[in-house]
């Protein structure tokens, strides 16, 4: 991989104008495969985003064509896990033998059992990719796995605003390191975030997971921020419950735990007064990600044989209040 490399960013909402505005302000090569207002917007006013303090105006190439952006060293696939079936068939102009692709998304991707020697190798989560379309499309070996641990929003098209984190993680999806993981994680670092390539990006997914499975859902159901429910008494124990149940998912897939329940719950709370992607997608009207962030979880915990009454609980109610929405993908 070249130091900079032609980079995609594949949606630019609330992460995906985070990366892009950034990355493109620290001087990389930066085009943005945009739709609709978005891409209006991209077009007429040129990426917005405050972060760290800052106002950037940088300059970014928007079209709605891949094949007009053409080939790709890198693509950050930065568009919510309903989306991403469409998203895969329609960035194939752009991706060549060599070329990296980065899902960075919420939840179980669709690649976490393919490939690898670990319990439910080969197992494809139909919660994400029911007919294995986005695993046809997206190949394995072209795939590095990320994590971001940001919170973000776009107060209108094409303008996003950073609220806080600033920590992203990449890594193989079959583990150990790689030139490619440790370039990628380079090239985030000089755009000033806090980027590692990590050996084990698998658990890093697990551990992010743990806050999204609990307070995503619980605000799809409560309609409140994260410190208001954390705050309650009632629903931080059932936030410890399904966290443990998780974490216990985690040590039969050979995943251990990175931080206790009620330490990653902490974690959240020091973030303050935040609300929730899903809660954001509600509010929206748009798609909300519960079965990649939930209906993943739950489907894992039973291919593993292991018991997780109120993750499925929650998940039964969340996913009703989807439907009942007309938020509930398919």
């Amino acid at each position: 991989m070249t130091e900079h490399p032609n980079l995609c960013i594949v949606g630019a909402g609330a992460i995906g104008g985070l990366f892009a505005g950034r990355l493109a302000d620290a001087g990389e090569t930066v085009s943005v495969l945009a739709r609709g207002r978005t891409l209006e917007a991209l077009r007429k006013e040129g990426m917005r985003l405050e972060s760290q303090g800052r106002s950037m105006a940088p300059k970014v190439r928007a079209s709605d064509d891949a094949a007009e952006l053409g080939r790709q060293d890198v693509i950050i696939l930065a568009v919510k896990a309903p989306a991403l079936r469409d998203v895969a068939r329609s960035i194939l102009p752009m991706v060549g033998p060599d070329t990296v692709i980065i899902p960075a998304l919420n939840g179980i991707p669709w690649w976490f059992f393919l490939g690898g020697d670990h319990p439910l190798a080969g197992t494809r989560l139909r919660s994400v990719d029911p007919d294995g379309s986005i695993e046809a499309h997206l190949p394995v070996d072209q795939v590095l796995g990320a994590v971001v641990f940001a919170s973000a929003s776009t107060p209108e098209p094409g303008f996003t605003r950073h609220a806080s984190g600033n920590r992203v993680v990449v890594g193989e999806p079959r583990g150990g390191t790689s030139e490619r993981a440790s370039a990628v994680a380079a090239i985030f670092a000089r755009a000033g975030f806090d980027a590692v390539a990590s050996a084990n990006v698998r658990a890093d997914i697990w551990t992010k997971l743990l806050g999204n499975a609990c307070f995503n859902s619980a605000s799809l159901l409560t309609g409140a921020y994260t410190d208001a429910m954390i705050d309650d008494p009632r629903l931080h124990e059932t936030f410890v419950t399904m966290m443990d149940e998780a974490l216990a998912v985690g040590e039969r897939l050979g995943l251990p735990a990175q931080v206790a329940s009620r330490e990653r719950i902490a974690l959240t709370r020091g973030l303050g007064h935040i609300k929730t992607s899903m809660l954001q997608d509600v509010e929206a009207g748009r798609p909300v990600e519960i079965e990649s962030i939930l209906g993943a979880l739950v489907e894992t915990a039973a291919a593993a044989r292991c018991p997780a009454p109120t993750l499925n609980t929650v998940y039964a109610l969340a996913r009703m209040r989807a439907q009942v929405l007309g938020l509930l993908p398919g």
